[in-house]
């Protein structure tokens, strides 16, 4: 679960004017629009609300959002000093305190579907992980699957996610990130008996392998530039899930050729829906817990900011009830100096 799940702040209807919050609102933009928080699919992309209740322009003090962090009234998970200090915490309050309030909260990132189950109700409409890790959990399935994981395994990391996530990278063998974007739900607002619901409804749509794809930047060489890219099964040797009958697709950039590959099971050139690109694919037959494939190719050209290099990896074992195909995304390669 390596993203923040559900941000539901009830915070005190009335609305006491604060004097000027003491913090830097170009830090607290900055801190809210980038990566290291995920806050914005709940209360809205500019604090409008949405899934939680508005911040812009609720003139809040800063012992008062301090305390909706620290302590929340609500099923919001609580976050530690490690997560967001006290200063980020005035920087947002200064930054939301510059911004207009609203009339009428925003949409839902995710709705309910119609005919969902209740397992789905739940992480969608009580709890909202599902407003980060989306419809299916997609994230979380994938980190069941990479250490068959049980309901206390789940139980742990909810409620103690800033201590179990890193101990989870550290037993994969991955970095932990610097920052966990995720708090700690408290049992007494999420109790076991609605966690089991969510539980049973990840295990019945099936846990993920936690597949990975990494490309390099591009090498320039004597007839084009290489890519390297790294396929490889994060799971638990022995007790992750392994992926079968994979297909590898890499998005050439619009006008480049490919020039040579390297790696078994080299299919050729097909034009991908999804990617909505001309790909270079392989096929591999099964990757299993820590086996990774190295595959290369060169293209004629290199890839640019605006049309990379990048790809997917797609497998249809283990089956799961989200489609007929399983798949991760293989993130843009890295532009080399100089490329635009």
């Amino acid at each position: 679960m390596t993203t923040l799940l559900a941000a539901v702040l009830l915070l005190p209807l009335a609305q006491a004017a604060s004097p000027s919050a003491p913090g830097d609102p170009q830090a607290g933009k900055a801190l809210w629009e980038g990566p290291a928080t995920q806050c914005r699919n709940c209360h809205g992309t500019n604090g409008e609300g949405a899934f939680g209740p508005d911040l812009a322009g609720r003139r809040l003090t800063v012992a008062q959002f301090r305390q909706a962090v620290r302590k929340p009234w609500g099923i919001m998970p609580a976050y530690v000093d490690s997560q967001i200090s006290d200063r980020e915490i005035a920087d947002l309050v200064t930054y939301f305190e510059s911004l207009p309030s609203v009339a009428q909260p925003g949409k839902w990132r995710f709705e309910v579907p119609a005919g969902a189950p209740h397992g789905q109700q739940v992480a969608l409409a009580a709890v909202g992980c599902s407003q980060c890790h989306g419809p299916t959990l997609n994230g979380p399935r994938q980190n069941m699957g990479a250490v068959d994981a049980d309901f206390a395994w789940l139980r742990s990391m909810v409620y103690g996610h800033t201590t179990t996530m890193p101990m989870h990278w550290k037993l994969l063998g991955e970095t932990p990130a610097v920052r966990v974007r995720m708090g700690n739900y408290s049992p007494e607002r999420l109790p076991e008996s609605l966690l089991q619901e969510i539980f049973t409804f990840a295990r019945d749509l099936g846990f993920r392998p936690l597949m990975q794809g990494r490309l390099s930047a591009g090498v320039p060489a004597a007839d084009g530039v290489t890519y390297t890219l790294d396929v490889q099964n994060i799971g638990l040797r022995d007790k992750g899930l392994a992926a079968e009958e994979i297909t590898i697709a890499v998005a050439l950039p619009a006008g480049a050729k490919v020039v040579s590959t390297t790696g078994a099971g080299y299919q050729g050139e097909r034009t991908d829906a999804e990617l909505k690109a001309t790909t270079a694919v392989w096929q591999a037959r099964r990757i299993g817990p820590k086996d990774k494939q190295t595959y290369t190719i060169t293209l004629s050209k290199a890839g640019t900011a605006a049309d990379n290099v990048r790809g997917a990896i797609r497998w249809a074992k283990p089956a799961v009830k989200t489609g007929p195909m399983d798949s991760a995304n293989i993130a843009p390669a890295p532009i080399a100096t100089g490329t635009r």
